[in-house]
């Protein structure tokens, strides 16, 4: 009886991590587990380095996202794809460049199943190895820490994201939030408007990432981040 997970990975010119993130989805026991991986129009070898790994285990797929349609972002496109390729019960949308601990899965179900919301999120530990990145990535944790009361932190994190899939095609899933470009705030935001509750976990000792590598990527990934996930730039000072 153990809980059926459908790991889904939008993915686009991520040569550099993406084996290393499917292979640490592969090591987790504790679940019955598939991986599904969308190609979302890569230019580089993220599709051959999936489908070598499809043909070691039978458990990754590598699929194909479609033309993206008017008024979609990007990433919410390749995510609502995702959703319609799973089969399993329960739905892990994981960035392409967070790599899990082997026991990530099972314990991220079994909080799912504990805290009675049908959406848990989290915000994995970011590894900085630039003086950039060491300077400004702390400053999103003591933004959430500062700006919110503990109990909001529920509201608002990212890059970790897992639900119920009946309850998620219930509120429409990233369909919901087609135009928005951070789906770590806005798909929350959706299941509550919809009456379903969500909670926050803390996910730095089970997933790890690199989020940006030089100054240019930091920069324009909190931009951003400043404009959507803030509401307000004003709210920043």
């Amino acid at each position: 009886d153990k809980p059926r997970v459908s790991v889904l990975i939008p993915a686009r010119d991520e040569e550099r991590s993406i084996r290393a993130s499917v292979e640490s989805v592969l090591a987790n026991s504790g679940v019955d587990l598939e991986c599904i991986v969308l190609d979302d129009h890569s230019s580089d070898g993220t599709a051959a380095i999936v489908r070598g790994l499809s043909r070691r285990d039978g458990r990754v797929r590598l699929e194909t996202s479609p033309p993206l349609p008017a008024g979609w972002n990007g990433k919410q496109h390749a995510c609502f794809v995702l959703s319609q390729h799973a089969q399993y019960d329960v739905l892990c949308f994981v960035d392409a460049d967070v790599r899990l601990s082997v026991d990530s899965l099972a314990r991220m179900t079994a909080f799912l199943q504990s805290s009675g919301a049908p959406m848990i999120s989290g915000f994995p530990h970011q590894e900085t190895e630039t003086w950039l990145e060491q300077l400004l990535l702390p400053l999103i944790h003591f933004v959430l820490l500062a700006f919110l009361p503990l109990d909001r932190m529920r509201t608002s994190v990212n890059q970790l994201i897992i639900a119920d899939r009946d309850t998620y095609r219930t509120v429409g899933g990233h369909a919901a939030i087609h135009a928005s470009m951070h789906d770590g705030i806005q798909l929350p935001r959706a299941f509550r408007r919809a009456g379903f509750a969500t909670d926050i976990f803390d996910a730095t000792g089970i997933a790890e990432c690199r989020m940006y590598r030089n100054a240019a990527e930091v920069w324009n990934g909190l931009a951003k981040n400043a404009i959507e996930g803030m509401a307000a730039p004003a709210r920043i000072l």
